[in-house]
């Protein structure tokens, strides 16, 4: 199964201790409070439960939802 949008910014919320609806899909999530640890964890569990391949660099380098999509989809 592969991530959607909506599943991506229910996840990055979760983490952020955010509403989804507060997190916006093109704009810098460093800005919303996601560091690297975040990140490592929400890739872990990607890869855990959606079978995702991205690196943390590929993500890392651009950390925004709409950016996130297409690396996440190719992994999954």
């Amino acid at each position: 199964m592969s991530l959607t949008l909506d599943q991506l910014r229910a996840d990055v919320a979760d983490v952020l201790g955010e509403d989804p609806a507060d997190i916006p899909a093109d704009e810098n999530l460093v800005d919303y409070g996601l560091d690297s640890v975040r990140l490592m964890t929400l890739l872990g569990r990607w890869r855990r439960d959606h079978g995702v391949t991205a690196s943390f660099a590929d993500l890392a380098e651009q950390p925004a939802l709409e950016k996130w999509v297409p690396l996440l989809a190719q992994g999954a």
